[in-house]
């Protein structure tokens, strides 16, 4: 209405303003001249107010031409029939005009509507592409639908079993009564879909994805016109895609993880009864041996099986460390508990402290003179050269040699096991690293490994495997170095 007012008005200044004008130059101007220049109000009134305005323009039109223009002057008849065609053919040309422009208008309009439309849904629809939790869209829906649509209150209904329960909700609480009617087995009709009702009914707003309902939009009024209607629909069709693609999605993510754990406990079943399988059976025959009394046994073959039980004992002791200190680093309470030592002190204890493990085996420390001192946890470095040391140890033959090597290199200090045994793959160096991983070709177990490689990481270094001339591996490590030069503690 008051579009068609603001038309209207300036339809008829318009007209009066260029009939005044031209008034001035009456004399040198024809009458089609007049006729052409009146229909610049009509479109003016048809463009601001509709036709209805333009209607009037052209009324206004034809009262100025005839009073003013057309002879005799100042008065409403016209004096000759050629002036009447001339008045007549005005009329009708600024009809058609009106009805054009209008018409132009009118598609204008449409296609700004339809543009608005397609942009709002598309605003909509990014918020539910997003990577989001099924409670964060959940929220996000309602919240949407409350702010766009400009209803008083919004809740989304998911079903539980074979009841409806309220997932999220904006704006204004559903009352008491609401929420009962809202409950299928309450008996009491709600509105579906989106016509048109009173302000504050209660409607609902069915999401379904493929034929399987997904939850129920509860609406207290309804979107203010019938193009926001069909924007709901459409916004709750695509809802319920999301919605359904999120639950899909953590569906998968929880299927994933159970497998990843079952994986992980397979594995961790099979590494932890191949490491306890070897000192166990040792210890079951040397206990075995020193129990049957009818087996002779000199002092030393007592010493010699007493030795084993301990060697095997001190192995299972450090399986169990393994594992205890791999839980606290998956559980995040590994402590980093850092201070100044001497690379020959580390090397050592770890030596010394696998003693009977390593037995007759020699091991050569080619450690470099001046060696920095490093900063480093003491406990959890000296675990990963027990680790490195127990893998060459048993991958290597026997009567040959495991060689310790500590050098500087740039600005670390670098620390290597080397041994004799079959050596590692070029293809299996960074998997030798993974928990629980064996290899057909080396047999290598990835429980020490792996303990090696998380400790050096926590330290923010690096560990790798290299060859080593004439056969074997070599295990290398970077460890940080302490504040100043020297050597010890």
């Amino acid at each position: 209405m008051r579009r068609s007012l603001v038309g209207l008005i300036t339809g008829i200044v318009t007209t009066i303003g260029l009939g005044a004008v031209m008034l001035a130059f009456r004399s040198h101007l024809s009458i089609a001249s007049v006729a052409l220049i009146l229909v610049i109000p009509v479109v003016a009134g048809v463009a601001t107010g509709g036709f209805r305005a333009g209607v009037a323009s052209v009324l206004v039109g034809f009262l100025v031409y005839d009073f003013v223009f057309i002879p005799p002057y100042y008065r409403l008849t016209v004096g000759s029939g050629q002036n009447w065609v001339v008045l007549g053919v005005d009329v009708v040309v600024m009809l058609l005009v009106a009805r054009v422009v209008a018409s132009l208008d009118s598609a204008r309009s449409d296609a700004q509507r339809r543009a608005d439309e397609t942009r709002r849904l598309f605003e909509l629809s990014e918020l539910l592409v997003e990577d989001r939790s099924v409670d964060e869209l959940l929220e996000t829906i309602v919240g949407a639908v409350a702010t766009v649509f400009e209803v008083p209150g919004v809740a989304l209904l998911v079903p539980e079993g074979d009841r409806l329960e309220i997932a999220a909700a904006a704006g204004e609480e559903m009352s008491r009564d609401q929420l009962k009617r809202l409950d299928p087995h309450s008996g009491v009709p709600v509105s579906l879909g989106t016509g048109p009702g009173a302000p504050h009914d209660l409607r609902t707003v069915a999401l379904t994805a493929a034929s399987r309902p997904v939850g129920i939009l509860a609406l207290r009024g309804t979107p203010a016109s019938e193009a926001d209607m069909g924007l709901l629909r459409t916004f709750a069709n695509h809802a319920a895609l999301a919605l359904e693609r999120a639950r899909l999605r953590e569906q998968a993510l929880r299927s994933e993880l159970l497998e990843e754990v079952d994986r992980l406990r397979h594995a961790l079943m099979g590494a932890v009864s191949h490491d306890l399988r070897t000192p166990l059976a040792t210890m079951k025959v040397a206990s075995s041996t020193l129990l049957n009394s009818a087996a002779p046994l000199s002092d030393s073959d007592r010493r010699e099986l007493y030795g084993l039980i301990d060697a095997e004992t001190d192995r299972l002791t450090r399986l169990v460390t393994n594992l205890l200190d791999l839980t606290r680093f998956d559980a995040g309470v590994l402590e980093i508990r850092r201070g100044r030592r001497s690379v020959r002190t580390l090397v050592t204890d770890a030596v010394v402290a696998l003693r009977s493990t390593l037995g007759e085996r020699t091991v050569r420390m080619d450690l470099a003179d001046g060696l920095p001192s490093v900063d480093v946890d003491e406990l959890l470095i000296g675990q990963v050269l027990a680790n490195l040391l127990d893998n060459a140890d048993r991958h290597s033959p026997p009567d040959t040699q495991i060689t310790v090597t500590g050098e500087l290199r740039d600005d670390r200090i670098a620390i290597s096991v080397a041994d004799r045994g079959p050596g590692v793959p070029a293809s299996e160096r960074r998997a030798v690293f993974d928990r629980f991983v064996r290899f057909d070709t080396g047999g290598r177990s990835g429980l020490g490994l792996t303990i090696a490689k998380t400790f050096v990481e926590a330290h923010d270094e690096q560990i790798w495997v290299e060859d080593v001339a004439g056969g074997g591996a070599r295990f290398v490590f970077t460890l940080p170095q302490a504040a100043g030069n020297g050597d010890g503690r």
